[in-house]
């Protein structure tokens, strides 16, 4: 026979309106007292989660302008740069070392959030108050300009670092590569190595482009993780490291689906821009060759009936060179077969 398991309802928070009190007590003030310091009790456990949230955002942040110092003073080469190096060095590990502080307190935070038991305020709340439709505000887009500019930017700055991450193939290795470098995060790096797939095909490097194609839906996925987590994208990469490392075979097989489709989808816009480079190419050569009238050598010569014996023979070589160097090849050609 089954048994009901009441265990999951060992850390609900029993109600006191029922509790028998003295009667010189006045009851309904003790439980407006009692549920007041409740209240207060999940209030102050709510400021504090906010501060830690806080505190580990702002450790991040001054960590990525640490690490950005770092890649400045290794690329710099006065002495000024080198002897700032080995301080900047030991900031970053020091910020390295609060980012790991702040992340396991806001560990432990969560895991007593789980621990605290249900009372009537956190069973039920309240599903809405006015009858109006709440949207979101929506974040200002960026113009097209704006993004050039955002994209070329930090091209400059960090070209180096992208194509190192792009050769990467290991995902411990690209997870401590990002640890390092979480400023390559985002959808620049991923637009980028979009980019440079792309090259790598024209230039018909098709291993290097599946290896950088690789790392491009890596960084797709992490961004993707991002918006449904609605977190800042270099605070949740390491989730997605953890869970591709130990994803069950439908994760795997959706991850290499998506990389089968977009190196396809690279392989046909390369193949479109060879097309387009062709064309123009082509296009170039016929006007360097247009003589008078805007007529093309090449393709008057090539409309022409067969050359027929007279008393002088012309080969077709000699034909050829006539209609490419005269610079009235039209009339010439006239002339030329004009008594036969």
């Amino acid at each position: 026979m089954t048994t009901i398991d009441y265990s999951v309802w060992d850390h609900i928070e029993v109600s006191d309106d029922e509790d028998e009190t003295h009667p010189n007590i006045d009851t309904p003030s003790l439980f407006r007292w009692r549920h007041q310091a409740r209240v207060e009790r999940m209030e102050a456990f709510m400021k504090k989660g906010e501060e830690l949230e806080k505190s580990l955002t702002e450790s991040r942040r001054k960590l990525a302008e640490a690490q950005r110092r770092v890649q400045e003073l290794v690329s710099a080469s006065t002495p000024e740069a080198k002897a700032d190096l080995a301080k900047a060095q030991e900031e970053e590990k020091q910020l390295k070392k609060q980012e790991r502080s702040w992340e396991k307190k806001m560990q432990e935070h969560r895991i007593e959030e789980k621990k605290m038991p249900w009372n009537v305020d956190t069973l039920s709340k309240e599903g809405f108050s006015k009858s109006v439709v709440n949207v979101k505000p929506e974040k200002e887009e960026e113009t097209e300009e704006e993004k050039e500019e955002k994209h070329k930017t930090f091209v400059e700055k960090y070209e180096k670092q992208i194509k190192h991450f792009g050769m990467l193939r290991r995902w411990d290795d690209s997870q401590k590569y990002l640890s390092d470098n979480p400023h390559l995060v985002c959808e620049e790096t991923a637009n980028y190595l979009v980019i440079m797939c792309i090259d790598l095909e024209v230039e018909e490097k098709h291993a290097l482009m599946e290896q950088v194609a690789h790392q491009t839906i890596v960084m797709q996925f992490i961004l993707e993780l991002s918006k449904s987590l609605k977190v800042d994208p270099r605070g949740c990469f390491r989730q997605f490291f953890a869970k591709i490392k130990t994803a069950d075979q439908q994760y795997q097989d959706a991850f290499n689906d998506e990389l089968e489709s977009f190196k396809e989808r690279v392989r046909g816009r390369a193949k479109i821009r060879i097309e387009k480079a062709l064309k123009e190419y082509e296009e170039e050569e016929r006007q360097k060759r247009l003589g008078p009238g805007g007529l093309d050598p090449v393709e008057v010569y090539e409309t022409l009936p067969p050359v027929r014996h007279t008393h002088t023979t012309w080969s077709t070589e000699t034909v050829t060179i006539l209609l490419m160097t005269s610079s009235r090849a039209a009339c010439a050609v006239e002339s030329l077969f004009s008594t036969r």
